[in-house]
């Protein structure tokens, strides 16, 4: 029961653990999460589900090693098993066919929008992705994204991996392609090339780092641009009973485990979630250090 599968290092923090457990893939949808305790001692910690095979019984998670339970989990290998998988736990992304969807991913970002970018292209949307991180290492999943979507749009911040920037760079050119775009050649009608591959954006899925959420947010707020993100805020049990998750949207309390995760990205205080995820920082650096 709960068997490490498989197991790839993207890079010396990043990993992808493929886990034996029926139950929870054959339930699972795009969207939803995963709880998981690793050891005895170990903390619970919420985790996006990556991608899932109903068939096989497996599902994937990708972690990026920070504190103390994520390194933890970061030395077991195949053959091992991990001690509790709850789930799937969280609403289900809401999959319709809306047009033309843009899905952002940025850092570990990446693994949770692949499953929404896949299931909105299966629904019939024309789906532009875009997916970003900080340097190449820190980049994976291009080829299962490319694969997810009609269009890939790749950067790092740092440009040691296609295009320079940030995520949002990329979304600002697709909302307002650039003047340098060429002029139409005689005999055409209509308006630069950029323009016509840039077609208006219906909708926009965002998940990655807060500050990152919070600058998708406010590029397409400005247009009006319908903008949903998955958030990430500290999560125990995951069934809405000990009010960790707690986020305030649209001026409401509400909870991420329960509630969500997805929510409008133009209702959402970010600044309230970054000062909650921010009030265990000395706990976690000391457990951290005691490892």
């Amino acid at each position: 029961m709960n068997e490490i599968v498989r197991k790839e290092r993207y890079s010396e923090q990043v990993f992808m653990m493929a886990i034996s457990t029926p139950l929870v893939a054959r339930k699972a949808q795009a969207g939803q999460f995963i709880i998981i305790r690793g050891t005895e001692t170990g903390e619970r910690i919420p985790l996006t589900i990556a991608d899932f095979d109903r068939e096989r019984g497996e599902l994937e998670i990708v972690v990026q090693e920070i504190g103390k339970s994520t390194k933890v989990l970061g030395t077991m290998e195949p053959g091992q098993s991990i001690l509790d998988v709850t789930g799937p736990l969280g609403i289900p992304t809401h999959i319709g066919k809306v047009g033309t969807v843009c899905c952002v991913g940025g850092g570990v970002g990446i693994a949770a929008v692949h499953p929404v970018a896949r299931a909105l292209k299966e629904a019939g949307n024309r789906v532009v992705s875009i997916i970003g991180a900080r340097n190449r290492s820190l980049l994976f999943w291009e080829d299962k994204m490319r694969a997810a979507s009609d269009e890939l749009v790749v950067t790092t911040d740092d440009g040691s991996y296609a295009a320079k920037g940030f995520v949002t760079d990329r979304l600002k050119e697709l909302i307002e392609p650039r003047a340098t775009s060429r002029e139409p050649r005689a005999g055409e009608s209509g308006s630069s090339e950029l323009e016509a591959r840039s077609s208006k954006l219906d909708l926009v899925f965002a998940v990655g780092p807060t500050v990152m959420m919070r600058a998708v947010a406010e590029t397409t707020r400005p247009h009006g641009i319908k903008t949903v993100v998955s958030l990430n805020p500290i999560m125990v049990d995951g069934t809405g009973m000990c009010g960790g998750c707690r986020v305030l949207v649209g001026g409401k309390p509400r909870f991420a485990c329960v509630h969500g995760p997805d929510f409008d990205a133009h209702e959402v205080d970010f600044a309230n979630l970054m000062a909650r995820q921010r009030q265990y920082l000395d706990k976690e650096r000391a457990a951290l250090d005691a490892l």
